[in-house]
């Protein structure tokens, strides 16, 4: 009984944009078309297991509605976030990927107290964190890091050895609504959250699953690396992305996870 509720539990997946989801859908069979407002939201199966598909459009916003409302509609057993990213750590190249086994909101911030005239750099300031749901406590709690769920995380270790585009790292995954080009920010970004690299959505979709209680888990692919001047970024890296992601939900799945 617990095996057929399982499968009957569908597995969902956010990507910001359409090269970031389009392998996801194509892989699908049995697809329905079910938009919430003028998001798009494809539901169907891969390898007989139920999939949704959601498109989220850039940004924390858009990707924490889209998990909330993928959450009370689709009562999913799993949600994980995946697309590209930029590289905050200059041992990575493109088509590396990263597991989140953390991610941070990094535009939740304090600047410490300065009089007029004093200057504001961007380095003088205080993690915050953002507020979620502490089911052991009971209460809402101010966190800087989310951590993700460690059954997902042992899945995607699973499947890096299948994965031949670049090497695969586990660290801190960060969040933010901006693109950091200049390198020093960059780098102070990797110093003062440890973050490996910067996307717009995963930790405030982390939030929301930790709130809701469900499991929770960002993959991402290096498309450019400033460090490297590796900018714009290569489209490519999205699909890539995705056939990783398809590995991933098949040792979920063979595990029974769910």
């Amino acid at each position: 009984m617990k095996e057929q509720k399982a499968q009957e539990q569908p597995v969902v997946v956010q990507g910001a944009m359409s090269v970031e989801t389009a392998e996801l859908i194509g892989a699908m069979t049995e697809t329905a078309e079910e938009p919430w407002g003028p998001w798009r939201i494809v539901r169907g199966r891969l390898d007989g297991h139920p999939l949704v598909i959601s498109e989220t459009q850039w940004g924390m916003a858009n990707a924490a509605a889209l998990a909330a409302i993928a959450i009370e509609r689709y009562h999913p057993a799993a949600l994980i976030s995946q697309g590209t990213a930029g590289a905050h750590d200059a041992s990575l190249n493109v088509y590396d990927i990263v597991l989140g086994a953390q991610t941070v909101n990094e535009s939740a911030w304090q600047s410490h107290y300065r009089p007029a005239g004093a200057g504001a750099p961007y380095d003088d300031l205080k993690k915050l964190g953002v507020f979620a749901w502490d089911a052991e406590k009971g209460a809402f709690t101010q966190e800087v890091e989310h951590a993700a769920d460690a059954g997902l995380l042992a899945a995607a270790r699973r499947a890096v050895p299948r994965y031949t585009r670049g090497k695969v790292v586990e660290g801190v995954i960060g969040t933010c609504d901006s693109w950091n080009c200049a390198i020093d920010r960059v780098k102070f970004l990797r110093t003062f959250y440890g973050s490996l690299c910067e996307e717009m959505e995963g930790d405030a979709v982390a939030q929301i699953c930790q709130s809701l209680g469900v499991p929770f888990l960002t993959i991402r692919i290096i498309s450019n690396s400033i460090l490297h001047n590796q900018d714009p970024w290569d489209l490519g890296t999205g699909p890539a992305c995705q056939g990783f992601v398809m590995e991933v939900l098949k040792e979920w799945w063979a595990r029974g996870e769910a």
